[in-house]
């Protein structure tokens, strides 16, 4: 079950870093209200992935789910820049995600 609430925190990590684009410097109440509602539900399921992952494996995949995903996020939606590196590193990050899940019992 901790894996399934690590990917969830991690889906919402994308959802919650996506949305801050929304709020204008934190200057716009509901969208600002929204990204921390989301961080908070992302948080409590990084926390409850703890009680059967070890910390510093759920904090990386956490962390590596977020960042990819808001990077693809970016590229898809937003338009930023695809480039051979760029797409080699995430690609990397990823593989270094499903590694840790690999290792860790």
């Amino acid at each position: 079950m901790g894996w399934i609430y690590l990917l969830l925190a991690g889906v919402l990590e994308v959802c919650f870093t996506t949305a801050i684009r929304t709020t204008d410097g934190f200057t716009k109440l509901w969208p600002t209200v929204l990204v921390l509602i989301l961080a908070a539900i992302s948080f409590t399921f990084v926390a409850k992935s703890t009680a059967t992952i070890p910390l510093g494996t759920a904090y990386a995949v956490w962390g590596g789910i977020g960042a990819a995903g808001t990077a693809a996020i970016g590229i898809v939606w937003f338009g930023e820049p695809v480039t051979f590196l760029r797409l080699a590193f995430l690609t990397l990050l990823i593989a270094s995600i499903m590694g840790l899940k690999l290792v860790t019992d």
